[in-house]
C-alpha cells in the first residue's frame, strides 16, 4: 500500500488572481497556508483487472476510459497507469468547503501513482512536478473555471507566495516570516463551519466569462485582490501580524460585493456578530454561496468562542503544514520506505 498525506489551504491574500482568465492578461499574486487538514490517497495493486476506487462513490471500471471521477481518469491517462489497480481516498474535511480538496486530492493521487510506478525517494518526485500535472489535468484537460494556487500549495506546503505570469510560467518562494510572526499569526486565526458545503464552479466559471469579457468591475476587483495580496506579504514579512484581520475585512466587504452569490444572510450575520461582540479584527469566507469556513483573525480566542457559540458554527482548530504532500509507502514489488517528502 502507498499512502499520500496532502494538506488543505487557507487562501492569505490575492484569490481570484490566479485564475488564467486573470493572470494571463495581468499576471497574479497569492499568498496561501496549508494547514494541518489532509487528504489522504492509497494506492494498492489489485490482482484483478481494471480499476477499483473507493471514494465518496465505489467504481470498479474495466479501462481508464470508463471511469467517471474525472480527476483520476485524466492522472491515470497522463502516467499511463496500468490496470490492476486500487485506489482509496478519505478527508479530514469534506469537499465543497473552500479549502481546496480537490487541488489536494490530485496532488496526493499524483504523488501516489508516482511513486507506484517506482520513483525512489532518492529522486522523488518535485512539487514543482506534482503542481505542474495538477494543473495540466485541471485547468488544461478537463478545462476546470479553477485557479492555480490550491495545486501549488498543496505540492509545497508552507506559507507560500506564488506568482503567476502571463506566459504560464510560476514563480513560488516561501513566505519571509519569523518563526515568531508564524506563532502569532497561527494563534491569532480561527475557523468555524458554517454547516453546509457549496460548490465554487458557478461562481468561478461567472469570474472566468466576465474576466474575459474584460467586465470593469470584476477586474478592478481583482486587481484590488492582487494588490491586497502584495501588501498582506509585505506587513507578515516585516512581522506587523495584526494589521491582517483588518486587510482581510476590507478584502471581504469588497469580494462581497462582487457578486450576491458570495454569501448569505446567516454567514453575514455569524460576520457581523464576530467583528461586534466576538472581538474579530476581520475575517472571510472561505468558500463560496454562503458555504465553507468563515476565517477569523483576533486577539482574543475565547471570547471570539463564545460569541461564535451563539451561532452554533463549530470551530475547526488547525495549525500550519510545513510538509506538503508526503508519502508514506510500502512499494508494490516489496521495496519499503517511509517518509519521503516533497515539500520545502
Amino acid at each position: 500500500m502507498i499512502l499520500t498525506r496532502t494538506p488543505l489551504r487557507i487562501s492569505i491574500g490575492g484569490g481570484g488572481t490566479d485564475l488564467p482568465s486573470y493572470y494571463r492578461e495581468f499576471g497574479g499574486f497569492v499568498v496561501s497556508a496549508a494547514i494541518d487538514k489532509y487528504v489522504y490517497v492509497g494506492v494498492n495493486r489489485n490482482f484483478l483487472s481494471g480499476y477499483i476506487l473507493k471514494f465518496s462513490e465505489l467504481e470498479h471500471s474495466s479501462s481508464r476510459e470508463a471511469i467517471r471521477h474525472p480527476l483520476v481518469r485524466e492522472a491515470l491517462r497522463l502516467l499511463d497507469v496500468e490496470d490492476g489497480l486500487e485506489i482509496v481516498s478519505i478527508a479530514d474535511v469534506p469537499g465543497g468547503t473552500g479549502l481546496g480538496s480537490s487541488g489536494s486530492f490530485l496532488v496526493g493521487l499524483l504523488h501516489a501513482l508516482h511513486t507506484y510506478q517506482g520513483v525512489q525517494p532518492k529522486k522523488a518526485v518535485t512539487p514543482e512536478t506534482l503542481a505542474t500535472e495538477a494543473t495540466e489535468i485541471e485547468l488544461t484537460r478537463l478545462k476546470r473555471p479553477v485557479g492555480k494556487q490550491d495545486q501549488f500549495i498543496a505540492a509545497y506546503g508552507g506559507l507560500l507566495c506564488q506568482e503567476y505570469h502571463p506566459d504560464e510560467t510560476a514563480t513560488v518562494t516561501p513566505l519571509r516570516i519569523a518563526p515568531r510572526a508564524i506563532a502569532e499569526l497561527e494563534n491569532s486565526l480561527m475557523l468555524f463551519f458554517v454547516g453546509q458545503t457549496r460548490s465554487s464552479s458557478l461562481l468561478l466559471e461567472d469570474q472566468r466569462r466576465k474576466s474575459e469579457e474584460g467586465d470593469s468591475k470584476i477586474i478592478d476587483s481583482l486587481h484590488f485582490a492582487k494588490q491586497l495580496g502584495l501588501e498582506i506579504r509585505d506587513l507578515l514579512q516585516a512581522g506587523e501580524v495584526r494589521f491582517f484581520g483588518p486587510l482581510m475585512h476590507e478584502h471581504w466587504l469588497r469580494k462581497r460585493a462582487r457578486s450576491s452569490g458570495i454569501s448569505t444572510p446567516s454567514v453575514d450575520e455569524a460576520y457581523e456578530l464576530a467583528m461586534r461582540e466576538g472581538g474579530a479584527t476581520g475575517g472571510k469566507l472561505v468558500g463560496a454561496e454562503g458555504g465553507g469556513f468563515l476565517l477569523f483573525q483576533t486577539e482574543d480566542r475565547s471570547r471570539l468562542r463564545l460569541a461564535m457559540a451563539k451561532t452554533g458554527m463549530k470551530e475547526m482548530p488547525f495549525r500550519f503544514d510545513f510538509e506538503g504532500s508526503v508519502v508514506n509507502l510500502r512499494h508494490p514489488f516489496g521495496a519499503s520506505t517511509e517518509g519521503d517528502k516533497t515539500g520545502s
